[in-house]
C-alpha cells in the first residue's frame, strides 16, 4: 500500500462525526477505514462549541486509525449550510507553451483567473468548479490538457461562503491535530455518489436528510445549480418521540432506529416494547403503531418543506425525481412517505463500498471521490494524507527479548535437555 494513494475525508454532522479512508488505485476507490463518532458541540449543522466539536473529531479519527494502523496527518472537510453561494464564473488565458499544446499550468492560470471577481469581505472563495473548458472556440471540454491551442477559456461556478463559519470549522480540525489538504461542498460531493449521469442532466432534486438539517440541491445538465439547508432533520423526529413517550432523548433515539417506522398504514400493531419513563422507574409498552403516527407526522413535514423550498428555487417538474439520502433515510417507511408526498419517481441513495454500505455515508464517500477528480483537472495536492506505524513496535519487541525471568530460563533448561535427550536416542 502506497501512502501517496491514500485521502482521508471528514464529515462534521450535527448527530455524527464520520471520518473514511479511502485508497485510490487506478481511478477508481477502496475504502480501507471508516471511524464514527457522536457529534457534540453542533446544532442544526452549525458548531456552537469548539472543545467539544473538537473532541468529537478526535474521537472519529482515531477511530479510523485503530482499524488501519496508521495515523491520519491531513483531511478533505467537507461544508454545507444556507452560508453557501453559487456564481458563474468565466476566465481566459492564452497558451504559453512553444508548441501550443495546453498543460497544468495553463489550467491552473485560467482557473485563477476566473477567480478574479469582487466578493464582499465577509465571504470566501472555496473551490471554483469548472462546467467546460473552451479551447480556440471548440467548446464542452471536460479536460483540456495535452489538446494544441492558442486560446483557452473556463466557464464555471464559483462556490463561496462565510468566513466565520468557515474558520470556525477550519479552527477545529486544526486543534484536533490535522492539516486541512481541500474543503468541499458537500451537497456536490454527495451527488457523485448518489445520482446517476442521466439524472443529473435530466435535473433531479438530491435531498439529504441528516440530524440536524437536511440539504436539498438541484442538479440539472450534469451541474448543481442551487442548494438550500432547511433546519429539519432525524432530531426533530427523536425529539416528537421523547415527548409523545415521555423518556429520554437517548432512548427514544434508539427506538426510532429499532423499532421506528415512518409510513403509518405499514407499521406493525404486533410489534411491541417497553419504554422508561422519564423521572420514574416505571416502564410502559407501546406497539408501533403508535410512535409510526408520531413519526409520519414529523418526516411529512420535512418533505413538505423540500416541496416547498425546490418551488422556490423555481422548479415545478424534476424529470430525474427525487433522489434521498442521509442517516433518518434507514428509517422504515421513510420510501413510501416520500413517494406518497412528492407523488414522483423517488430513490434512496446508498453507496456501494464494502463497510460504508449505509446512506448516512453518501457525503463522506462522496467527499473522497469528488476532492479526487477535482484536485486531478485543477492541479490541487491532497497527498501523502497518512503516515505509516506498522514498522514502529518491532524494535521494542527486539530490546525485550533477552530480559527472561528464572521461570524462563528453568522452562528453556528443561526443554533443551528434552531436545539432547530424543537426539541422544535418534543418532
Amino acid at each position: 500500500m502506497n501512502n501517496n494513494d491514500i485521502l482521508v475525508s471528514l464529515d462534521i454532522g450535527t448527530t455524527k462525526i464520520k471520518v473514511i479512508i479511502g485508497e485510490v488505485l487506478n481511478d477508481s476507490l477502496n475504502i480501507i477505514g471508516v471511524g464514527t463518532a457522536k457529534s457534540n458541540g453542533m446544532k442544526k449543522g452549525a458548531i456552537v462549541d469548539i472543545d467539544q466539536t473538537v473532541h468529537s473529531i478526535r474521537n472519529a479519527v482515531e477511530q479510523a486509525e485503530r482499524m488501519v494502523g496508521m495515523q491520519i496527518d491531513s483531511v478533505v472537510v467537507g461544508i454545507s449550510g444556507n452560508h453557501i453561494q453559487l456564481q458563474p464564473c468565466h476566465g481566459v488565458v492564452a497558451v504559453q507553451s512553444e508548441n501550443r499544446e495546453i498543460t497544468n499550468d495553463d489550467v491552473k492560470r485560467v482557473i485563477d483567473g476566473a477567480q478574479v471577481i469582487s466578493i464582499p469581505p465577509e465571504r470566501e472563495i472555496i473551490d471554483v468548479i469548472p462546467k467546460q473548458f473552451i479551447v480556440d472556440g471548440l467548446d464542452e471540454i471536460t479536460d483540456p490538457r495535452g489538446m494544441i491551442g492558442v486560446r483557452l477559456e473556463m466557464e464555471g461556478t464559483i462556490i463561496t461562503c462565510s468566513k466565520t463559519v468557515l474558520h470556525n470549522i477550519l479552527k477545529c480540525v486544526e486543534r484536533a491535530n490535522l492539516k486541512v489538504s481541500d474543503i468541499c461542498l458537500q451537497p456536490l460531493s454527495a451527488g457523485t455518489v448518489a445520482l446517476s449521469k442521466d439524472e443529473k442532466n435530466l435535473g433531479v432534486a438530491l435531498i439529504d436528510v441528516g440530524g440536524g438539517c437536511t440539504t436539498v440541491s438541484i442538479f440539472e445538465n450534469d451541474h448543481m445549480v442551487s442548494t438550500s439547508v432547511i433546519p429539519l432533520g432525524g432530531d426533530n423526529i427523536t425529539k416528537d418521540l421523547s415527548i409523545g413517550l415521555r423518556t429520554s432523548t437517548e432512548e427514544a433515539e434508539e427506538i426510532k432506529i429499532n423499532h421506528g417506522h415512518a409510513f403509518y398504514d405499514d407499521a406493525q400493531e404486533d410489534e411491541v416494547f417497553d419504554v422508561t419513563i422519564i423521572g420514574s422507574n416505571a416502564r410502559q409498552t407501546f406497539n408501533q403503531l403508535q410512535i409510526a403516527d408520531m413519526i409520519e407526522a414529523r418526516l411529512e413535514e420535512i418533505y413538505a418543506y423540500v416541496e416547498r423550498e425546490i418551488r422556490r428555487m423555481g422548479y415545478h417538474e424534476l424529470p430525474g425525481g427525487y433522489v434521498l439520502t442521509g442517516g433518518t433515510m434507514k428509517m422504515s417507511g421513510a420510501l413510501e412517505l416520500a413517494g406518497d408526498v412528492f407523488q414522483a419517481n423517488v430513490r434512496i441513495a446508498i453507496p456501494d463500498y464494502i463497510g460504508v454500505r449505509e446512506s448516512q455515508f453518501t457525503a463522506s464517500v462522496g467527499i473522497l471521490q469528488f476532492a479526487y477528480h477535482n484536485a486531478k483537472i485543477q492541479g490541487k495536492e491532497l497527498f501523502p494524507a497518512i503516515t505509516t506505524h506498522a514498522e514502529e513496535p518491532k524494535p521494542k519487541r527486539i530490546k525485550k527479548q533477552p530480559t527472561k525471568t528464572t521461570t524462563e530460563n528453568e522452562k528453556d533448561k528443561k526443554e533443551s535437555g528434552i531436545a539432547n535427550l530424543f537426539k541422544y536416542f535418534f543418532d
